[in-house]
């Protein structure tokens, strides 16, 4: 364990299976199924669970009836239940949905490629749409509450992302908050396609918290290539203690620019819990319930998914000799 930092007492994980795992499925799944799913998140003491996405259903299919899952979600107090947009009709639909609730994000990328390949524009340009995102959020009485870096680690169509292009993105995110006056509390490097290692996670850290020493740093990892909790553990022993994850090992992203398909989903969330709790640290999340979750999912997807506990269930039972 790195010696100058010590396990955070406290992980705060972000739901993200409802959205990114329904969303690269082939086929949509019932309303009331979905639903269910984010219920059973939120009783388990999920903090927060993104539940869809406001994209086209030209485009994304599974994603057309969001307006309708947020309505048919009986919510349990204290936890926020938030969507994604990529562009203002997006934004504009979303804010349409009392039952939303709405987070201002940032969107930045380090690999040029993947950017125009996801969006239609280079990262530079897409760089500087934030700030248009920045007078739009203001505008509506939202506060910029995140920023994300995207292909943080590496890139399937550009190869290696240096840790100089990480800086450069990281200063322009600096001067951004200096011109557009506001401060950000929190940003993500997230490993889009599933390039991290534990090197690389605490060299990355430990770049973004001397570029921009006041934020908070959390990890949006894939488990792509197997060492996801690796990487979300060499996080966890250089004091990170924000995720983004994803039940039952649900989602990916379908534009990897990869030969074999998407890149697996994010790290498993009841894997997460269990690697924190085994470590001491709390989570405020129910893991039995959280397993149970888990299951559902699976019953909904009708196929094994990849979560390794709701296979194996956890130490609980063993432990007190039931």
């Amino acid at each position: 364990m790195d010696q100058n930092h010590e396990l955070p007492a406290f992980v705060e994980i972000h739901e993200e299976g409802p959205r990114e795992g329904f969303q690269i499925e082939p086929r949509s799944y019932a309303l009331a199924e979905r639903a269910a799913l984010v219920e059973a998140l939120a009783e388990a003491g999920l903090a927060q669970i993104q539940v869809a996405s406001f994209v086209s259903p030209k485009r994304v299919p599974q994603m057309a009836d969001a307006d309708a899952l947020f309505a048919a979600i009986r919510k349990r107090p204290g936890t926020r239940y938030t969507g994604l947009w990529l562009n203002r009709q997006g934004f504009e639909r979303a804010r349409a949905v009392p039952a939303v609730d709405l987070v201002g994000s940032l969107y930045f990328y380090a690999s040029d490629a993947f950017s125009r390949q996801n969006n239609g524009i280079g990262a530079d340009e897409m760089a500087e749409r934030q700030s248009a995102w920045v007078d739009l959020y203001r505008d509506a009485g939202l506060a910029i509450e995140s920023a994300y870096l995207m292909t943080a680690f590496g890139c399937n169509l550009e190869g290696e992302i240096s840790e100089a292009r990480i800086a450069a993105a990281l200063e322009h995110i600096a001067q951004m908050q200096r011109t557009a006056g506001f401060t950000l509390p929190k940003l993500y490097l997230a490993d889009t396609v599933g390039w991290a290692n534990p090197r690389s996670v605490r060299a990355r850290v430990d770049l973004v918290r001397r570029i921009l020493p006041d934020v908070r740093v959390g990890l949006h990892l894939h488990d792509t290539r197997g060492i996801g909790m690796a990487n979300a553990l060499a996080a966890l022993e250089h004091g990170v203690d924000l995720f983004d994850a994803s039940v039952a090992g649900l989602g990916g992203c379908p534009f990897c620019g990869h030969e074999h398909g998407s890149a697996s989903g994010n790290i498993c969330t009841e894997d997460l819990v269990f690697l924190c709790h085994e470590l001491g640290i709390e989570t405020g999340i129910d893991l039995e319930r959280l397993i149970d979750a888990a299951r559902l999912a699976e019953r909904i997807i009708g196929r094994r998914l990849d979560g390794r506990l709701m296979h194996s269930g956890s130490l609980r039972a063993l432990r007190s000799g039931r």
